[in-house]
């Protein structure tokens, strides 16, 4: 916990100083035609006036108690508008970790299992392509593929949403996952291409081990030695891997957000940053952080549940 707290204290430092550094947000919230005297008023309402290191003082204190600041441009708590757009961004991350796992894992283990067939190295060869198409120039073929020429799913918008304990969802509804399905694909393809050669690299090593040379010896099945065997002893670091890579669509799809027009939080940064909303920006960066360091947890607890030996060393 106190390494969590000192993380999330250095990276509030470092970013309210950059964003504090860049831009002047007067430029764009006061007219040009605004008097001197409406400039003044404005800078003193946003505590502009004050030293950095006052600001940020007073950002630090407010913090702690919730209170990550108000945007200047829409005049609310820059955590409530965080929080309004989590989650389209959360239904859409969701939706490509889902596509990445239940697509990833099954062909990793196809070309680690046959690396040495056609079928093993034609899959390997074409991962590659996940690594090298740019996410930009991916989600605009996406686009003219699917709803352009052939006009099966629309190019941009989340869809119908139906509310749930005043929470807007898509994915429970038709027009929803309509609407999901090319920006969530655009998002999965590269860590498809990462689980699988991920995976394919560590069954590759597995199936030489003598643990899976003893259980074919003793007339266990291949399909309980592939899940029993050699799955659950790869599955760590394809967990380690995909925890990060959660996190990480998390905080940083905003170039599939912005091709789609997905109104979720990557967008709301891109806009903020385009209009110095400086609030937003640094209450965006620190609930990121919050959400990498539960991440984190999250795998640390799954580590337990994959491998018995982390419970035994806990224990002692």
């Amino acid at each position: 916990m106190v390494q969590s707290f000192l993380v999330l204290l250095a990276v509030s430092v470092v970013v309210f100083m950059a964003v504090y550094a860049v831009g002047d947000p007067i430029e764009l919230l006061v007219s040009a035609e605004a008097s001197d005297a409406d400039r003044l008023v404005m800078i003193k309402r946003l505590g502009l006036d004050l030293p950095v290191w006052q600001q940020y003082w007073s950002f630090l204190t407010r913090a702690f108690h919730g209170d990550l600041g108000t945007s200047f441009v829409h005049g609310i708590p820059a955590i409530e508008l965080i929080v309004q757009r989590f989650p389209a961004t959360f239904e859409l991350v969701l939706v490509a970790i889902g596509l990445t796992c239940f697509i990833g894992i099954p062909l990793g283990l196809i070309a680690g299992l046959y690396n040495d067939r056609p079928v093993g190295r034609a899959l390997m060869g074409s991962s590659v392509l996940g690594f090298s198409l740019p996410n930009f120039w991916q989600g605009m073929m996406l686009i003219l593929m699917f709803a352009v020429w052939l006009q099966w799913l629309p190019s941009s918008g989340r869809g119908d949403t139906v509310s749930i304990f005043g929470v807007p969802f898509s994915l429970f509804t038709a027009d929803g996952w309509r609407h999901v399905m090319l920006p969530a694909v655009n998002l999965a393809l590269g860590n498809i291409a990462l689980v699988l050669r991920l995976t394919a690299t560590g069954v590759m090593e597995a199936k030489t081990q003598e643990y899976v040379k003893f259980a074919r010896a003793k007339g266990i099945s291949e399909q309980r030695i592939l899940t029993r065997h050699i799955l659950r002893n790869i599955l760590i670091p394809v967990v380690t891997v995909i925890g990060m890579e959660f996190g990480t669509l998390i905080a940083y799809s905003t170039i599939t957000e912005t091709v789609f027009a997905w109104p979720g939080m990557g967008k709301l940064l891109i806009d903020s940053i385009y209009k110095l909303d400086r609030p937003v920006v640094v209450a965006y960066v620190m609930m990121v952080t919050f959400i990498f360091v539960m991440i984190n947890l999250v795998v640390d607890l799954l580590y337990a549940v994959l491998d018995p030996r982390v419970q035994l060393q806990e224990s002692k």
